[in-house]
């Protein structure tokens, strides 16, 4: 499968796109400076209900945007962020 078709799967099944995951992990404290990826994954996958591979697209588009790590001054938006 290739990452669009993770992506596309995801939006089909969440309704959300990665901008969207990103806001939501930043409000509940779970995308920080220092947060690693399987501790984003985790929540993901309880929060979302998605399983640990489409997840980890999620990670993988935010790392392909820039957002992560996140800056420590970011104070919970990324300039220039985009859905």
């Amino acid at each position: 499968m290739t990452f669009d078709a993770y992506m596309n799967n995801i939006r089909a099944r969440t309704g959300k796109a990665p901008q969207d995951f990103f806001d939501e992990a930043v409000r509940a404290g779970v995308l920080r400076p220092d947060t690693r990826a399987m501790e984003f994954v985790a929540w993901l996958k309880g929060h979302a209900g998605l399983g640990h591979g489409h997840a980890m697209a999620v990670w993988e588009a935010f790392k392909r945007n820039g957002w992560v790590p996140l800056a420590a001054d970011a104070g919970g938006t990324r300039a220039g962020a985009r859905r």
